[in-house]
């Protein structure tokens, strides 16, 4: 069952990165009604209207949770990244220090305007 993969992936995850990747999803949930946590490709995704739009994940080489930005080559924002990524940016997250909220929603708000605005259709 999907709720059961997703409540897996978060509590699987050992402390602090547990607690972080908790809280980016509620972030990432309350920004806009039409999103949904789905999990796709062994992933947790967050859609926007059935489409992709970010997904959560910890970074093998460094070990700390990351949100990907589906379309991310659609913007720049100064704190993500696009490393060997041609579709795809990622933000890194510090998981000992406070969340920036402020820059995560300006993020995500962006990565929802791309849909809104037809940028990125939405079937």
């Amino acid at each position: 069952m999907l709720t059961k993969e997703l409540d897996h992936f978060y509590l699987k995850q050992e402390e602090p990165i547990k607690s972080c990747l908790l809280a980016l999803r509620q972030i990432i949930l309350s920004q806009d009604k039409e999103v949904v946590a789905v999990w796709k490709y062994g992933m947790p995704f967050f859609c926007y209207k059935n489409k992709m739009f970010c997904y959560l994940w910890v970074h093998k080489k460094n070990k700390k949770p990351y949100i990907g930005i589906v379309e991310g080559n659609h913007f720049n924002h100064p704190d993500l990244i696009i490393e060997k990524r041609s579709r795809m940016k990622i933000m890194m997250i510090n998981p000992d220090e406070d969340l920036p909220v402020n820059t995560i929603e300006a993020i995500l708000k962006q990565a929802i305007d791309l849909y809104k605005k037809g940028i990125i259709t939405v079937k």
